[in-house]
Parts: structure tokens; C-alpha cells; sequence
């Protein structure tokens, strides 16, 4: 993978969900999802398919079906801006399962978002959703906090959406 593409340096940092670079603004938003391995899977299904972005109302435009390292994918919000991305890094483990893309050429904002969803040893599963990001186009500085608030909520919306995604067809203890 070339950083050459990318709109910012430190590629692939996101991977720790604490790191933000000088001149980036952190996002850091954590939801409970449910309990047990199948929400779990669920999730991590929903999550690499797509499945969440798609039913946020979210358009998706990937290069594969899955998430995986170095797939494109354009998100297209409100059907008018389409923000270019590449996926950074993927895991699928044990308890944790997520990935990140980073910002391309034509991106409202410079930076990297990530999705892990991890399962905790009582079973408890839980969405973070974090990321480091600066204004790359003239909107996106123009809308200075109310910017940053819209990603907080829409990684909150994320969060309440993966949930329903997750516990589809769960029975409850």
C-alpha cells in the first residue's frame, strides 16, 4: 500500500484508537451492542459487509464486498458528498474484529476513521468508532465545530445502528 495516495501521513495509526497526530482533532465515540458470541458475529458480519454504512443510509461504493486492506470505498453522504477512501488495516480476531479506511483525494476532511467491534471477557460486546481528522476542503473548514459535531453524531448513529444490525434474531437471557 502507498501513502502516496493518501491525504495525510501516518497511515494506519488509527489502529490504536487513543492516537491523534499534532493538528488533527480525536473522536472517540464507544456504544454497547449486546452480549454473546452470536452479537458478536453479527456485528463483525454487518461491519465488514458494509451492512452497517448501507443501513445508515449511507452510500457505500466498494471495490470488494467485504472490508479488507487496500479495498476503495466512497461514501457518499446525504447523496451529494461523496468522500474517496482506502481501507488502512483489517483484523478479525478472537474477541475483536474491525477495520479503517483513510481519507483519499476529493475527501471533505483528511484523516482516518476506524470500527472495532471488540467482545469483552463477560461477553459484553461493545462498537468503538475513532478517528483523527482535519478539514481538507473549503466546506468542511467552514463548518469549523459543527463539523466535528456531525461526526460525533454520526459515529454515534453507527453505534445504535450496528446494534439493531446485531441483535437481529437474538434471544434475550
Amino acid at each position: 500500500m502507498s501513502s502516496a495516495d493518501f491525504t495525510y501521513d501516518h497511515v494506519g495509526a488509527s489502529r490504536d484508537p487513543d492516537y491523534c497526530p499534532p493538528g488533527y482533532h480525536h473522536l472517540r465515540e464507544r456504544t454497547r451492542l449486546g452480549e454473546g458470541e452470536q452479537v458478536f458475529r453479527q456485528a463483525a458480519d454487518a461491519l465488514f459487509g458494509f451492512e452497517m454504512h448501507r443501513a445508515m443510509g449511507v452510500g457505500i461504493d466498494a471495490s470488494a464486498e467485504r472490508a479488507a486492506v487496500d479495498v476503495d470505498v466512497t461514501v457518499t453522504l446525504a447523496g451529494l458528498v461523496k468522500a474517496p477512501c482506502r481501507v488502512v488495516w483489517a483484523a478479525e480476531e478472537y474477541r475483536e474484529a474491525g477495520w479503517a479506511y483513510g481519507t483519499l483525494s476529493g475527501h471533505p476532511e483528511s484523516g482516518e476513521e476506524a470500527f472495532v467491534v471488540h467482545r469483552t471477557g463477560d461477553g459484553t460486546v461493545w462498537l468503538t468508532v475513532s478517528a483523527f481528522s482535519r478539514p481538507a476542503s473549503w466546506y468542511a473548514r467552514a463548518g469549523g465545530p459543527a463539523t466535528r459535531s456531525l461526526q460525533h453524531a454520526y459515529a454515534r448513529r453507527a453505534g445504535k445502528t450496528l446494534r439493531r444490525l446485531a441483535t437481529r434474531g437474538v434471544e434475550e437471557a
